[in-house]
């Protein structure tokens, strides 16, 4: 015989696969043996039919397609032999699935034979339906399936339970027609169809509320009963494991009492003694009597309130703490994890263990219980808890580090009882984790340190001794760099000495030579280094015989590669040698910074509303980006790839640029230009600033200083600008030989008479705009625009507002508007200086959006446009 006919047997078809040594070698021998199928399929084979199922059901297990055989299924159903019944129904399980339109056409003969007079053709037939059975075949069928749930034979009326489970999870209309049926199946003796008649109670009380009711009703009794005497029974050697009768009969009525008793008081009452009872009974020793207790416990914190049996329950999860086996510790801490909103009393004596926990071998136990760990911190055990986990800290896997690291100072930051143990424990966890800590964790502690004004000589002496024990963490270099340069003058002097610590020496150089220490290390990145030549120019004012050094110091990265080291470097050197009698007013000590402002910023990096320089609040909608808060980003180039607006009444715009608003309230074209971006320059340099003003600092907005490449002097030619000429001129022209003659040039008087043609930028039935050019000599990029308004109407228009947009390209300027009231008939104009500087001179043409919004006899009209015509050169 030809060993790929049809005829092949069985095993020498896996024989010969088996025996292929390449993927190419099988993929032939499925060939030839799928070809001699089909051609078997195709003379209608009925000899062989069977065979060539079980060898396409194998072909299929090994991920080849199949799909021609299905029909194949349907044949070998509809035949009267138990034989090929068995396996049609298998290859129809197999090869088919509920969504394969094959399936209606089997609909019929599975009917007959749910209703033949062969028990084993029945559960074939039951078998296969509650593994494919669709939403139409449930609906077909369900009446023969409910049928047979009263079947004579137990292993029928089994296979008929798990057929029903998966009806009404098709179909949970159908779930009414099977509660007095299923009622029935809980009051059998045979385990197998008890255990299946529960699953499917519990099912039928998941889909239908009615169930649910019926069976709290009717059934809880009965079912406390069965699992009592379940519990009680003798030895049984048919249901013994581990010498626990029947466990998964006792999980899975343990599971049906949770979903009975969950929200239900007198359920509840009736089913505590029971679970008391197996919760004392049942041994821990095995894997059985484990899985039973784990259900046990489940039930008792889902049931209604006990407390007794909910501190048992607590109990026992503590002793599976104390199991070798990690399944049963991990399933454990996740229990209890859930338990402490429960009864956190209860669970906090088993803090030791949870504790021992932390310090696993186990990756995933250790994870689990810090967590726990952290939800059992409050703030009467914080002290006891924190020493713990900082203690371990120094000596845990560095993979776990970051994890721990994160955990202790969210604890300490939450609960810490005082500002000195809450300095004192952020230092040992950034001596011991300083390169796992976050920035805005050493940024909230610079906060806490700036307000504790009496620990200030305490903090800075502690981290001096910190930074000459180890100067590896990079978390701890920056906040001991700050402290020092801040407050190096309390190091040297010992001033604020506490109790608790001894006196220790300290000279001007050596504070000097720690700092420098920080730069010259080889692992500082670029904030470290920065933030240590911003200490080491406060450290020249505080320590005047030290300034020859620092100077030396800083000189040294006048070739730095880095660019912002090297700016440093040159503006630092100039303040030294040049600036001396300004020097003291630029590095004085920090205003103390406000931790309710630090903590809101961390809280949400974009907040729900953005405070415009008017006063008022502009709520944010989801994904709208937060518009730009002051000009000194426009100026730096730093917002987004969108229009940047300008108004001379200091309002958004972002309804102009197509941002959906609510409309702000317009200050009037009189008002002072807005100036809050300077007012955060002049700040950083403490210049001209009040207390009032420095407060509103924030601490990211210095200590990033290094991090974005955004120098905190580089842009003090922004003093130069013309809206702040009028209030800070004389600063401003003191300031400005910062970069050794470097910065830009006072602006000079445009000559006289325009250099281009007018324009009428914008014109309507009631209003008219000119705009009249001119550039200064050496300057091609910044053009001047002087605008006039001219009323074209007949109607006086008041609250007159000019609000303008260009794209980032461009950089707007506006100064304040000569008036806010446009006489009638062109009986006066209201003139509007503006200045635009184009970066891309030369390559795009000037473009400008405008609004502009009026008043006319108390109604507000609002005009828009767009200015498309100026001329080319500009």
């Amino acid at each position: 015989m030809n060993p790929f006919s049809s005829g092949t047997r069985l095993r020498d078809m896996i024989r010969a696969i088996r025996a292929c040594k390449t993927a190419a070698e099988e993929r032939a021998v499925v060939r030839k043996e799928c070809a001699a199928i089909r051609a078997a399929i195709n003379e209608n084979d009925q000899d062989y039919r069977h065979r060539n199922l079980a060898k396409l059901m194998f072909i299929h297990m090994l991920g080849y397609p199949t799909h021609f055989g299905q029909m194949e299924c349907l044949k070998l159903i509809a035949s009267p032999g138990f034989p090929e019944k068995r396996i049609g129904y298998l290859g129809l399980m197999l090869l088919l699935d509920e969504r394969q339109e094959v399936l209606m056409l089997v609909t019929n003969s599975v009917k007959q034979d749910l209703n033949h007079t062969n028990q084993y053709i029945v559960g074939l037939a039951l078998c296969a339906l509650g593994n494919i059975c669709s939403a139409e075949m449930a609906r077909d069928l369900a009446p023969e399936v409910e049928r047979l749930l009263q079947f004579r034979d137990p292993n029928i009326r089994k296979k008929a339970a798990l057929c029903s489970i998966r009806i009404i999870k098709k179909v949970p209309d159908l779930a009414e027609n099977f509660i007095n049926p299923v009622a029935a199946l809980l009051k059998e003796k045979h385990h197998g169809v008890l255990i299946t008649g529960v699953q499917l109670c519990t099912d039928l009380c998941k889909v239908s509320p009615e169930a649910l009711e019926y069976f709290r009703k009717k059934c809880t009794d009965g079912l406390v009963r069965t699992l009592r005497d379940l519990v009680n029974s003798p030895y049984a050697p048919e249901y013994d494991i581990a010498g626990i009768t029947d466990p998964f009969l006792h999980i899975r009525l343990l599971k049906l009492l949770r979903v009975l008793g969950r929200g239900d008081a007198d359920a509840s009452d009736s089913m505590n003694d029971i679970l008391a009872q197996v919760a004392t009974k049942t041994e821990s020793n095995k894997n059985a009597g484990n899985a039973i207790l784990y259900e046990c416990v489940e039930t008792i914190m889902s049931i209604e309130d006990n407390g007794g049996l909910r501190v048992l329950a607590i109990n026992i999860l503590g002793r599976f703490l104390s199991n070798r086996d990690n399944n049963i510790r991990y399933v454990a801490l996740n229990m209890l994890m859930r338990a402490i909103t429960v009864d956190a009393q209860a669970v906090q004596r088993h803090r030791a263990t949870i504790l021992e926990c932390v310090k696993d071998s186990d990756a995933s136990i250790r994870k689990r219980a810090l967590e726990l760990v952290y939800l059992l911190v409050n703030e009467s055990n914080v002290k006891p808890l924190t020493k713990e986990l900082v203690d371990y800290l120094e000596v845990s896997d560095q993979d776990f580090k970051g994890d721990l690291t994160a955990k202790v100072c969210s604890i300490i930051e939450k609960f810490s009882p005082e500002k000195s143990w809450y300095i004192d424990q952020m230092l040992k966890v950034l001596t011991e984790a300083g390169n796992f800590v976050k920035d805005e964790v050493w940024h909230a502690l610079v906060v806490v340190i700036s307000n504790a004004s009496d620990l200030h000589g305490y903090t800075v002496r502690a981290l001096f001794r910190a930074l000459q024990t180890t100067a590896e963490q990079e978390s701890l270099v920056r906040v001991a760099v700050w402290c020092i340069g801040e407050y190096g003058d309390l190091l040297v002097s010992n001033a604020g000495m506490l109790n608790v610590e001894d006196p220790i020496t300290v000279t001007e150089s050596d504070a000097v030579d720690i700092v420098e220490s920080a730069i010259k290390r080889h692992a500082s990145d670029l904030t470290t280094k920065s933030m240590a030549l911003i200490a080491l120019l406060k450290l020249s004012s505080r320590f005047p015989s030290c300034s020859r050094r620092i100077k030396d110091i800083v000189v040294q990265h006048k070739g730095s590669l880095v660019l912002e080291l090297q700016q440093r470097s040159l503006e630092f050197n100039s303040i030294i040698e040049k600036h001396q009698n300004i020097r003291s007013a630029l590095v004085e000590r920090m205003p103390v910074l406000d931790e309710a402002t630090f903590g809101g910023r961390r809280a949400s990096s974009l907040p729900n509303t953005v405070s415009t320089s008017s006063g008022t609040a502009v709520k944010l909608p989801n994904g709208v980006a937060k518009p730009s808060a002051a000009p000194l980003v426009d100026l730096l180039d730093l917002s987004d790839d969108v229009p940047a607006p300008s108004s001379s009444g200091g309002d958004f715009l972002q309804d102009l640029l197509g941002v959906n608003l609510p409309p702000a309230t317009q200050s009037e074209g009189t008002n002072q230009t807005p100036k809050a971006g300077t007012d955060v320059l002049l700040d950083l340099l403490s210049i001209g600033s009040t207390p009032a003003q420095d407060n509103n600092l924030s601490t990211p907005d210095i200590l990033s200083s290094g991090q974005d490449n955004k120098p905190i002097i580089a842009s003090l030619d922004v003093l130069a600008a013309p809206s702040l000429t009028h209030t800070t001129s004389s600063t401003a022209s003191n300031m400005m030989d910062l970069l050794d003659g470097l910065g830009p040039a006072p602006p000079k008087p445009a000559e006289n008479g325009p250099a281009y043609p007018s324009i009428v930028a914008f014109e309507s039935s009631s209003l008219r705009l000119t705009f009249n050019f001119s550039k200064q000599p050496g300057n091609p990029q910044t053009t001047m625009i002087s605008g006039s308004f001219t009323n074209l109407s007949s109607n006086l228009f008041t609250d007159f507002v000019f609000q303008a947009a260009v794209p980032k390209f461009l950089q707007l300027h506006l100064d304040p508007a000569s008036g806010n009231s446009l006489p009638a008939s062109g009986n006066g104009t209201i003139t509007q200086s503006l200045k635009v500087t184009n970066s891309q001179h030369g390559k795009k043409p000037l473009v400008m959006r405008l609004r502009i919004a009026y008043k006319v006899d108390g109604k507000d009209v609002l005009e828009e446009g767009q200015i498309n015509n100026f001329p080319r050169d500009l």
